[in-house]
């Protein structure tokens, strides 16, 4: 039989969840609750939605037009050994910290090269500030003039570039709202890992709660016929 220790690494969805400043956010639409007439408690609400926002994935298809979509990933490439990444101490000092090839580097000088079909799990400590919006993402304000007031770490291009060339990875996921970090304009960090066909994890929690290796990842999204992202 399994044994082991099991961590919740995603946040609830309520109206305090963190969504890119130009979505509406999560809206739950309260709807029956109560005894009925024949002596049952019954209770059925509706929900609303974008793909991204909470923990959640980005597919491949949200920036490569020949990506896979939600749907499309195949359920094994969501499951599997993880490691972390472990920035935090960079990320105190600049909230625009990019993690580098080094990072990786000095990962594997510790651990050993990152086996094939890892989930790497980059944890930048910004999880500790979820749902303040000021903190987390560097601005409360909303709309599309908000973008440029964001300020988290994300995952170098040039990082994103070596771990998809050198290693196989199944995916990659952060504490953060976006693998690019709160500055970017170009996204060019989630081009290079779609057009592998790698997918991210934005807004993983609890990262503080995991050793650097030894650990499986189960992550699956609602699976949206054609989405390019969804709740995980």
């Amino acid at each position: 039989p399994w044994s082991g220790k099991v961590i919740d690494l995603s946040y609830s969805y309520d109206d305090s969840t963190i969504y890119w400043p130009t979505e509406k956010g999560f809206d739950l639409q309260k709807g029956s609750a109560g005894m009925t007439p024949t002596g049952y408690f019954y209770s059925a609400n509706r929900f609303w939605t974008p793909e991204h926002g909470g923990t959640h994935i980005d597919a491949p298809y949200h920036f490569s037009e020949k990506g896979r979509t939600v749907d499309e990933i195949a359920v094994d490439q969501l499951m599997g050994s993880g490691i972390v990444v472990d920035v935090s101490g960079k990320c105190i000092a600049n909230r625009d910290y990019r993690v580098e090839v080094e990072d990786f580097q000095k990962w594997e000088k510790k651990n050993g090269r990152i086996p094939d079909g890892t989930i790497v799990l980059l944890r930048t400590g910004f999880g500790k500030y979820w749902p303040d919006r000021v903190k987390y993402m560097g601005t409360n304000d909303r709309g599309q003039e908000a973008v440029a007031k964001l300020h988290f770490p994300g995952l170098h291009l040039d990082a994103a570039k070596w771990i998809t060339t050198n290693r196989k990875i199944k995916a990659v996921g952060l504490d953060t709202p976006s693998i690019d970090y709160g500055q970017s304009s170009r996204f060019e960090t989630h081009v290079a890992l779609f057009e592998k066909n790698v997918p991210a994890f934005e807004n993983v929690a609890n990262l503080d709660q995991l050793p650097e290796q030894g650990f499986m990842v189960i992550a699956l999204p609602m699976k949206i016929k054609g989405g390019s992202g969804g709740p995980v």
